[in-house]
């Protein structure tokens, strides 16, 4: 079969256009449908945006590949078009995509043809090739160059297989979720650059047909580097005691050289079965940072939207008289506010259930998500009353002890383990299903697929309760309340402006690195404790101040020093102060790494100084923040506002002068 075979005329638009990446799918879809091959539009619709969502389908270069494989494809196909004035598709590089080509799968065991999609995805690495194509005249010429370029490919590949060398220096495994396109083209781009650099490279790939040029237990042995660019599980315990690289199956296309370059300084790898995202994963899917990072990712869309209209129902009561000694009416106490608050209010509930659902299922996948959601509900909600449960112990013959003095709410014991107690069930619930996957391993096979929808939640969500409601809720929930009273003992004794440095400080060292997200992660959570815990609310609310006037003061510190400053730095630097001035208003701190990135030894202690600057005096001023995110947007909400400007910019002049003493002249 050749790729002539699944292409026709009727298939290809060589003047198209389109407004935007959807509307490029749209008509991609429409021309697949002249193919005759597709018996559900919409279906095949859905299973091509579904795979878009996974990942962009541009591979860079101005050209896209959309793909998928559905039960609405009657048989292969493809579609192609020419877009000469391009159109924004998320490709990895930014450029615009102007050559498409959309691949339709038969969702069957039968995948003959996923040879010849991945001969097509090789040609098209071919920069000369793709560019023949944009320009051909007609669909007939269009044709042709396929043809032409698929018999050269052939000829070269017999050529390079009888001339194959016994060894090879580094190895590698490219694989993506549906295996039709990044797959092939990904190793393509690592053997073109292993011969670029005269380094033998033998690629593996793992696509929808099946492991092709499989890599041996010799060729293994005598390697110096394994790469592997996947995202998507590939056999790992084969590497054992060899240097390996492991990246998304797009750095394999997008970064070749730079990875064979990498390959020698990996770490070692030990033990595993798999890759879960191939970012760098170990067995068991990857650090502990990265499993709480992918928590809180998703968690941050909710404290973010759902603590700031909770700020603006504070915004709407003061602007409409309601002062602050209203206690528990305000923020609520008019309709709006109340409407706002409400919302808001269900928005930032949902945080530690996402926060431990998402941990769970960084570590066991989509079986690990019922669990540690379960896990982080309770963990917010804490343990039921006491008082609903005297009876029923009673009944039973026994006097409770211990269950009804610690493990369920009594007087003086506080059980809802809040944002602590998400993070840790979170990491035990994907540890739990993982557990119960291996333990049921030995099912028959007519109990196997019962395994995910039956066995792993039912048991996993039992497993949780228990440990949640008789151990964790009740020892967190003591250390919640320590925490609470050293805060607040913190607070009540004037040190208040200790915790404000230090917050301020490390919103500055790594600008959205693990120390930055570590500070506002405890901004947050300080937010959610307050929501429980009322006593604690002025010790948040500062915390969280100083957590935001400290992630905003290093761009705009940098942004002033480029005025003010110029000859300590370049051109290119100097033409981004906009942009740092409105990122810094925004509280985006990352707008400050290329500088950190650059000069790092003068700019990281310069910014640190200026952002610990503004968290002490925000602290001491007694600034608040109800809302978690929003920089300037949100300063109508902020307590004292006048001196939280004071100290935001405060803090930015420390930044700026020192940038001024310790950066040298720019040459």
């Amino acid at each position: 079969m050749k790729v002539r075979d699944l292409l026709s005329v009727e298939s290809i638009d060589l003047k198209g256009s389109a407004t935007g990446k959807q509307d490029a799918i749209n008509k991609m879809v429409a021309l697949m449908e002249k193919r005759g091959n597709i018996s559900d539009l919409e279906t095949y619709r859905k299973a091509v945006e579904a795979r878009e969502e996974e990942s962009t389908t541009a591979v860079g270069g101005g050209i896209a590949i959309p793909h998928a494989k559905s039960d609405a494809v009657s048989k292969p196909g493809l579609a192609a078009m020419v877009l000469k004035n391009g159109v924004d598709y998320d490709s990895p590089d930014g450029d615009p995509v102007n050559l498409m080509f959309l691949i339709a799968a038969p969702n069957t065991k039968e995948n003959v043809h996923l040879e010849v999609l991945s001969r097509l995805s090789t040609l098209l690495m071919d920069e000369t090739f793709a560019k023949s194509l944009v320009n051909a005249a007609s669909p007939d010429q269009f044709l042709s160059l396929i043809d032409a370029a698929e018999e050269k490919r052939a000829k070269e590949e017999q050529v390079k297989a009888a001339a194959a060398p016994g060894s090879y220096e580094i190895l590698a495994v490219t694989a993506c979720p549906t295996g039709i396109a990044h797959t092939y083209m990904a190793a393509e781009a690592l053997e073109k650059a292993g011969e670029k650099a005269g380094i033998p490279v033998k690629v593996e790939t793992r696509g929808s047909g099946g492991a092709k040029n499989v890599l041996t237990a010799e060729e293994i042995k005598n390697a110096r580097a394994i790469i592997v660019a996947a995202d998507t599980k590939v056999p790992m315990d084969r590497f054992n005691g060899k240097k390996v690289l492991e990246v998304h199956v797009a750095d394999g296309i997008n970064k070749a050289d730079e990875l064979l370059t990498r390959a020698d300084s990996a770490p070692t790898f030990s033990g595993g079965g798999g890759s879960d995202d191939g970012a760098g994963a170990t067995s068991g899917g990857g650090t502990i940072y990265q499993h709480l990072m992918s928590g809180v990712s998703h968690m941050l869309p909710f404290v973010i939207g759902g603590g700031i209209l909770v700020a603006l129902a504070f915004l709407v009561d003061t602007l409409a008289g309601v002062s602050v000694d209203a206690g528990g009416m305000f923020g609520s106490a008019t309709p709006l506010a109340a409407f706002l608050k409400s919302i808001g209010g269900v928005a930032m509930g949902m945080m530690v259930p996402v926060l431990s659902g998402y941990i769970a299922f960084s570590i066991a996948d989509r079986p690990g998500l019922a669990v540690g959601f379960t896990g982080g509900m309770i963990a917010a909600a804490g343990n039921p009353a006491l008082a609903d449960y005297i009876e029923t112990w009673t009944n039973l013959g026994t006097d409770g002890g211990f269950i009804q003095n610690f493990a369920f709410s009594a007087d003086g014991v506080n059980t809802v383990s809040g944002f602590l107690g998400g993070i840790v069930i979170g990491f035990v619930s994907g540890y739990v299903v993982n557990w119960l996957k291996k333990v049921t391993e030995g099912l028959p096979d007519a109990l196997s697929g019962i395994r995910p929808t039956l066995i792993y939640p039912l048991c996993g969500i039992f497993i949780v309760g228990v440990l949640m409601y008789f151990i964790f809720n009740p020892i967190i929930g003591i250390i919640n309340t320590a925490l609470s009273n050293g805060l607040n003992g913190i607070y009540n004794s004037g040190a208040i402006w200790l915790l404000g440095l230090l917050l301020g400080a490390m919103m500055a060292i790594d600008m959205g690195g693990p120390i930055n997200k570590a500070a506002y992660v405890f901004g947050t959570g300080m937010l959610a404790q307050a929501a429980v815990d009322p006593s604690l609310e002025q010790a948040a609310f500062i915390s969280m101040a100083a957590v935001m006037v400290g992630g905003m003061v290093p761009p705009v510190g940098i942004a002033l020093a480029c005025r003010i400053f110029p000859k300590k730095f370049t051109g290119a630097e100097k033409a981004s102060w906009v942009s740092n001035l409105i990122m810094g208003a925004s509280f985006i701190t990352e707008g400050a790494i290329p500088f950190a990135a650059a000069d790092p030894s003068h700019v990281i202690p310069a910014t640190m100084a200026g952002a610990g600057v503004a968290g002490l005096l925000s602290a001491l001023f007694g600034c608040t923040l109800r809302a978690p995110h929003g920089g300037i947007f949100v300063f109508a909400t902020v307590g004292n506002p006048l001196m939280y400007i004071v100290a935001w910019l405060a803090g930015s002049a420390v930044t700026c002068a020192l940038l001024g003493v310790l950066k040298k002249d720019v040459e």
